[in-house]
C-alpha cells in the first residue's frame, strides 16, 4: 500500500499552483532572478520519515530561516545567560529590518529580526571564518547532509547590505557588538546564503520538534531546553509583524526567508518545509503561508489544539494464518496515524488486514480520516479489511463507494 501523505501534499500544491500573488524579493539582485513558479513541500515526522511533493530537491538560500538555528547554536556555545545579555526574546511588532532595540539595555528585541540575528551571529566565533564554519557545520548536522554556501547570492547580498551594515554599526556603538561591524555582517550574510531544500528544512525543523534529537540519526544536536527556547521564540517572533496573526490562525512555530522558504516545527510531531518565491508585504511566501494554513486546518496541527503525540499508537503489527493484525492504542492523531500508514506501506503480504482498535481511547478527526484512507487503499490493493471495534471509537467506517470493513 502506498502512503497517502505524499498524495495529500501534492493536492495542497495543486490547489495553490494558480496563485501568483506577491513578488520575488528584488532588493537582492540574485533573488530578483529567481524562478517564481518553484513550489515544493516536505514534512518529516519525529520518527524520521520524510514525505514530500513538488520541487522538493531544488536548492535555495536559507536566508532568515537561518536565524532560529543560529540562535540555537549560540545558546549551545555561550549559554542562556550570555545570549540573554546580548539579545532579548520579545516580539517587536515591526518589520524584519527595523532597528528594534530595548530602551535601556539597547539589546535587539529578539533574534528573529535582523538586528537580533546579527548580534546572535557575532556569538558564533571570533572571526568571519570561525562564525561561518560554525553555522555551516551546525546547519549541516541538523539537515543530515553537508550543506554549501551560494557564493553568488552572498556577493549579491553584500553589495546591497547597507541597511544591515548600518544596524551593525549602531549595535557596535551601543556595545552590543564587540567585533568589527563589517566583518560581522559579512559572516551573517554568508550564513544566510547557505543552500537548503524543503526536505532539509523539514528535517531541521523535526530535530527541534523532537526536543533536539535528530529524527534520522538519533544524535542529540541540542538540549531539550535549547529546543524549547528556540521554538518558543519562533512562535512569538518568527513571522515578524505578522507573528500574532500567524500564531492565532496557523499555530505552528515558524520562520520565513526572503528567498521564499518557510520552516515550521510542531513540537512532538513534525518539521515542515515549504518553498515558493513570491512574497507578501511582510516578506513571507504567499503560497507558503497558504500551504501552512491548509496543513493546520486539515491536519489539526494548530499548537493550541494539537493532540498528545502517541509514539506507541501502533501497539503491534503481526501476521498469522494469512492475516495481518494491526493493533492500535491510545489517542490516534496525525503523527500516530502516519506511523500506521507507514507500517502498512511496508507490508508486502497479500492477506486480509485486521485493524484492532479495542485499545484506542480516541481518534482525532484527521487520525480517523487517515486510518480509513489506509483501509480504503488496502481494499484497492485487492485485500480484505476487518475491523475489531467493540467500543465504537471509529464511527461510520465508510471506505468510499458504500464500502465498509467486515466487523469482527
Amino acid at each position: 500500500m502506498k502512503s497517502p501523505v505524499p498524495d495529500y501534499l501534492q493536492e495542497v500544491l495543486d490547489s495553490l499552483s494558480e496563485n501568483t500573488d506577491g513578488a520575488v524579493a528584488d532588493y537582492i539582485p540574485d533573488l530578483a532572478h529567481a524562478n517564481p513558479d518553484v513550489f515544493g513541500i516536505a514534512v518529516t515526522t519525529v520518527d524520521g520519515r520524510t514525505h514530500s511533493a513538488g520541487d522538493d530537491e531544488v536548492e535555495f538560500s536559507i536566508q532568515s530561516i537561518s536565524k532560529p538555528f543560529a540562535y540555537a547554536a549560540a545558546l549551545t556555545d555561550r549559554g542562556f545567560d550570555a545570549v540573554a545579555n546580548t539579545v532579548g526574546v520579545e516580539p517587536s511588532g515591526e518589520a524584519f529590518n527595523e532597528l528594534s532595540l530595548e530602551g535601556e539595555t539597547r539589546r535587539p528585541k529578539n533574534p528573529m529580526i535582523n538586528a537580533g540575528a546579527i548580534a546572535t551571529h557575532s556569538m558564533l566565533g571570533g572571526s568571519v571564518d570561525e562564525r561561518v564554519s560554525r553555522a555551516l557545520s551546525f546547519f549541516s548536522t541538523l539537515a543530515g547532509r553537508q550543506l554549501t554556501v551560494d557564493e553568488s547570492v552572498c556577493r549579491s547580498e553584500m553589495a546591497t547590505a547597507d541597511r544591515n551594515l548600518a544596524i551593525a554599526h549602531m549595535l557596535r556603538n551601543y556595545g552590543i557588538l564587540a567585533d568589527d561591524a563589517h566583518a560581522v555582517v559579512e559572516g551573517y550574510t554568508t550564513q544566510c546564503s547557505i543552500n537548503v531544500t524543503v526536505r532539509d528544512l523539514s528535517v531541521m525543523g523535526a530535530t527541534l520538534a523532537n526536543a533536539g534529537v535528530h529524527p534520522v540519526t538519533g544524535e542529540r544536536v541540542v538540549t531539550r531546553a535549547i529546543a524549547r527556547q528556540t521554538l518558543s521564540v519562533m512562535a512569538g517572533a518568527g513571522m515578524y509583524d505578522a507573528a500574532g496573526h500567524w500564531l492565532t490562525s496557523v499555530g505552528i512555530p515558524a520562520k520565513s526567508g526572503v528567498a521564499g522558504g518557510l520552516l515550521g516545527s510542531l513540537p512532538g510531531q513534525v518539521g515542515i518545509g515549504v518553498m515558493s518565491p513570491r512574497l507578501d508585504a511582510h516578506g513571507n511566501s504567499v503560497r507558503g503561508v497558504k500551504a501552512f494554513q491548509r496543513l493546520s486546518d486539515d491536519m489539526g496541527m494548530h499548537l493550541m489544539e494539537a493532540e498528545p503525540y502517541g509514539s506507541s499508537v501502533l501497539r503491534s503489527i503481526s501476521e498469522a494464518h494469512g492475516e495481518v493484525r494491526v493493533e492500535l492504542q491510545g489517542v490516534v492523531q496525525f503523527s500516530g496515524a502516519e506511523r500506521v500508514l507507514d507500517a502498512l506501506s511496508r507490508d508486502s503480504s497479500l492477506g486480509t488486514v485486521l485493524f484492532d482498535v479495542s485499545r484506542v481511547d480516541r481518534f482525532s478527526d484527521v487520525g480517523r480520516r487517515m486510518v480509513l484512507e489506509g483501509m480504503r487503499r488496502v481494499v484497492l490493493d485487492g485485500r480484505g479489511v476487518v475491523l475489531t471495534d467493540p467500543d465504537g471509537v471509529l464511527p461510520d467506517p465508510d471506505l468510499g463507494d458504500g464500502t465498509f470493513p467486515q466487523i469482527r
